[in-house]
């Protein structure tokens, strides 16, 4: 099971985490995106929700993407959740656009 939410901020992530959790998704396993590194970093801190380590991503892709730019570190990172690479694409965009995007998904 995975679930896609797009917000516009730091409220709107705090009150989507909450109803994701709600659902039945475990912090650990939300994903906060932001195309600043920083801002993803800080809300994941603030959240507590998962970060995208080896375990998420497997070792070459976290390897990878230090050398990749930022849209496509971030497409990279969709994708290894399970997001098709068209997804991965139309989520990045939103990120363009300065809004969040968070994926729920099980535990892998």
């Amino acid at each position: 099971m995975m679930k896609v939410e797009v917000v516009e901020n730091g409220v709107q992530a705090t009150d989507t985490i909450k109803s994701l959790e709600a659902s039945g998704f475990g912090k650990e396993n939300i994903y906060i995106f932001a195309h600043d590194e920083n801002r993803s970093e800080n809300l994941t801190e603030a959240t507590e929700t998962g970060g995208m380590g080896f375990k998420e991503q497997g070792f070459f892709d976290s390897i990878g993407n230090m050398f990749k730019s930022r849209g496509d570190e971030l497409r990279s990172k969709f994708e290894s959740l399970g997001l098709s690479k068209q997804e991965a694409e139309q989520y990045e965009m939103e990120l363009d656009k300065g809004r969040l995007v968070l994926v729920a998904t099980d535990e892998k």
